[in-house]
């Protein structure tokens, strides 16, 4: 059977009422991610890069599934991906959580500190290439990429050598709001060239022999790939 006709059956567009049904028809989430999404909501249009209630459930659960001690964080920005994977930690682990901004640092610590997983979390300021670099290969367990596009050849790349055998790579925002497909379609702008360099990034992924991987139409595309 061919790839196209192994992929055709079931596939369900998700309309806002659906989603709503998702989100509330998986464990509630509590005081600090409801606190979290409401504080994250009031920053305006750069709320949509938050991962969703439902995505942050699944890193949770990935993350307790690996008895992950060792995670890294591409991509803080209100601290939701990183409260997320640190509920997930395994006794005495440790999330490093990295972003070129602290602008809203404060947000995510005072949720953190809310959801009780302050000491899981090391917050680093700067380039995330710079953060990811300074672990040995083969020593992180689970890495989650959630941050400027134009350098996710770069971070998967890099995310690859440092994962353990068994380890998970997360890549968020695969689809690029269906730009993937046709990057033209964006026209001459910084969305064409993202989509085009997650074309590239998940062309490379899906061909790589060290990993195993799935692409999951959840929130904007999100591939689970584990090392081999």
């Amino acid at each position: 059977m061919g790839q196209q006709a192994a992929s055709a059956g079931k596939h369900l567009p998700i309309s806002p009422a659906l989603g709503d049904y998702l989100a509330r028809s998986g464990t509630a989430p509590d005081e600090a991610l409801l606190s979290l999404l409401e504080c994250t909501r009031a920053v305006g249009e750069a709320s949509g890069m938050m991962v969703p209630i439902e995505q942050a459930g699944l890193l949770t659960i990935l993350t307790k599934l690996l008895s992950a001690t060792v995670a890294l964080d591409v991509g803080t920005f209100t601290g939701m991906s990183a409260l997320a994977i640190a509920r997930g930690l395994a006794p005495g682990g440790t999330v490093t959580s990295c972003d070129v901004t602290s602008s809203w640092i404060e947000v995510a610590r005072r949720h953190w500190e809310l959801a009780g997983v302050a000491d899981r979390i090391d917050f680093k300021l700067g380039p995330a290439g710079r953060t990811m670099r300074s672990f040995d290969p083969g020593s992180v367990d689970l890495i989650f990429v959630d941050a400027d596009k134009m350098n996710y050849l770069d971070y998967y790349r890099t995310a690859v050598t440092l994962l353990r055998p068994g380890g998970l790579l997360l890549l968020d925002n695969v689809l690029l709001d269906g730009y993937v497909l046709a990057p033209e379609l964006a026209g001459d702008s910084l969305m064409a060239r993202c989509a085009s360099t997650l074309r590239t990034v998940n062309a490379e992924l899906a061909g790589d022999g060290r990993l195993e991987s799935v692409m999951l139409p959840i929130a904007d595309g999100l591939t689970i790939a584990r090392k081999l």
